[in-house]
């Protein structure tokens, strides 16, 4: 297997990167608290605009026929960026099963009029409900997409992921796509976003430990807080390349069967979650008193961290899959 990122992909990442550090600042997640669908003004438009909510679809339909291992970086950037859009549900999970499906909602949602996010679960409380057009669900073991529903939103501690109950709405199956790629795909999305939240809450505690001084020196000149740092980066690093992996075992079916994509795939997920898990709790000790506080950006990635980490199944659950699919139980 040869394996690396292509120019191609690296100018993908930089200009999504480049988007989201210009409309997607931490002032701009907080405004949109107070908007009522959640949104940042102009991003799922610059999205749209630049190709990213199209990017797994098919070239046959418009879309920039790209794979899992192209926008997986996309979505770590998002979760760098801390993004309260549902991209990893909408781009990543739902227009692949809708282009699987040959679906008339297809086009809506590659040009970003339609916004959707996905229950794979079963779960009473669907993460982004409250903006979602549509919602990408499991009926009788089978994908199914629907429409016109009601909701309810919940109240959480993290307001930009807007948080509903659904009721109602015309449900029509999606017959042809995969419900296990589904589920497999959100769970490398959540994982891929695991990345990039750890990576913005090593680079804001590194930050803050080189400017915060205690006893005439930096915080972080004090080996026990270089050690929590370090601690935080190997993990994070280990983790990193089990996403990347899992996404060409996803985007290469011909040479890996559905149990080895999910094995690739959980191993990423469980690692990707200890890794945030980590690098919240030592981002939070090192900031100390200021690090709980409202008004201090960090929460916004804590918030999200703590979300990630046990989305589509946390990192017990992930070994446990790993162990089976290896024989092991």
């Amino acid at each position: 297997m040869r394996f690396r990122f292509t120019d191609e992909h690296d100018m993908f990442r930089d200009t999504v990167r480049t988007l989201f550090a210009d409309r997607c600042a931490p002032e701009a997640v907080r405004a949109s608290w107070e908007t009522p669908g959640a949104r940042v003004s102009g991003l799922w438009e610059g999205l749209a605009g630049m190709g990213v909510l199209a990017a797994l679809a098919p070239e046959a339909v418009g879309g920039l026929g790209m794979d899992e291992v192209a926008f997986v970086r996309i979505l770590e950037e998002a979760g760098y960026a801390a993004v309260p859009e549902p991209l990893m549900e909408h781009a990543f999970v739902a227009i692949p099963a809708l282009a699987e499906a040959h679906s008339d909602a297809l086009a809506a949602a590659m040009e970003g009029s339609t916004t959707i996010t996905i229950d794979l679960d079963g779960s009473d409380i669907i993460a982004s409900a409250a903006i979602a057009d549509g919602i990408v669900t499991v009926v009788d073991g089978g994908l199914a997409f629907t429409t016109g529903h009601d909701t309810t939103s919940v109240t959480t501690i993290d307001p930009s992921r807007r948080l509903g109950s659904v009721t109602g709405g015309t449900t029509i199956g999606l017959d042809g796509a995969d419900v296990d790629l589904a589920h497999d795909r959100a769970v490398l999305g959540a994982a891929a976003q695991c990345i990039g939240v750890a990576r913005r809450l090593l680079d804001a505690t590194v930050a803050y430990v080189a400017d915060r001084h205690q006893f005439g020196k930096p915080v972080g000149s004090y080996q026990a807080v270089k050690h929590h740092l370090a601690d935080v980066r190997i993990a994070v690093e280990f983790a990193a390349p089990l996403v990347y992996r899992a996404a060409w075992s996803m985007a290469h079916p011909e040479t890996h069967e559905p149990l080895r994509r999910a094995r690739d795939v959980s191993m990423a997920k469980a690692q990707a979650s200890d890794a945030v898990d980590l690098a919240a709790r030592k981002a939070l000790q090192c900031h100390g008193a200021i690090g709980y506080t409202f008004e201090y950006d960090l929460q916004l990635w804590l918030k999200r961290a703590w979300a990630l980490s046990a989305a589509y199944g946390d990192a017990r659950h992930h070994r446990d899959r790993v162990a089976a699919a290896i024989g092991l139980v």
